[in-house]
């Protein structure tokens, strides 16, 4: 095992019904590391990605085998407690979907679910998490505006505030940016590189340029396999496999 691994996912299979969508997947994910996962559509990586926090427990049939461990406590455990999962691996999905609430109970949502009373550190903790989300200097004079009056790409990063808030130790990105336009994306992938500074982040992207830009290792999934992983800079510049270097040169996918 990696040092300072902070999620291990050890033969993980995963079916939908009676269709199998991932197998026996087996990845670490060190601690302060951005891990890309790549691939064409329909290739298990956002199945894999949500296996992560059992958001796949929401579908009717859906049923995983193998292990996850959180720092090497098992995640599909029957006790595992899942909201206090979701809290320590937090996630951003793909539209933003904040709620129809001011930007600031937006953020201050979780930390009033989790029982914070003491509006002096709820409002503390706003700010704080709109600063790491890189978005308080816009929204600093409206935070009782509603959060729908946004842009796209603010409302997004208002969605990465909100999960930081509770403080994860993880950040999932299900395609964080693929609805934003470039300066918008520009502003969430740098957002990426101060947050690695505290989490672990897992981004599940199309585009290969990001991957390269944001991660520290990429892992190249097809046909709900993994194929290769490595570190982002072999990844894109000498890939083992034939297959790896025909996707991300664009051959395929």
């Amino acid at each position: 095992m990696m040092q300072n691994c902070k999620l291990l996912a050890r033969s993980v299979d995963f079916f939908y019904g009676a269709h199998q969508a991932l197998y026996d997947i087996h990845m670490e994910f060190q601690e302060n590391r951005v891990t890309a996962l790549i691939g064409p559509s329909g290739c298990g990586k956002s199945t894999f990605l949500r296996c992560l926090n059992r958001m796949n427990d929401l579908i009717p049939g859906a049923r995983v085998q193998g292990e996850i461990l959180l720092d090497g406590k098992n995640v599909n455990d029957p006790k595992t407690d899942v909201v206090s999962l979701r809290r320590e691996v937090g996630m951003v999905f793909q539209k933003p979907n904040p709620f129809p609430k001011s930007i600031f109970e937006n953020v201050a949502y979780g930390l009033r679910v989790n029982g914070m009373k003491k509006i002096s550190a709820i409002r503390d903790k706003v700010e704080e998490s709109l600063r790491r989300a890189a978005i308080f200097d816009e929204v600093k004079d409206r935070l009782h505006f509603s959060a729908l009056e946004l842009s796209g790409g603010q409302q997004q990063r208002l969605c990465i505030a909100r999960a930081l808030a509770v403080d994860p130790q993880i950040l999932l990105m299900d395609e964080p940016a693929s609805a934003l336009d470039p300066i918008a994306t520009q502003k969430i992938e740098e957002g990426i590189h101060e947050l690695k500074n505290r989490l672990t982040i897992i981004i599940v992207t199309h585009n290969m340029q990001q991957a390269a830009r944001v991660s520290d290792r990429t892992a190249f999934f097809y046909m709900g396999k993994l194929v290769e992983e490595n570190s982002t800079e072999a990844m894109f510049t000498r890939p083992e496999l034939k297959q790896t270097e025909d996707y991300i040169t664009g051959r395929f996918g």
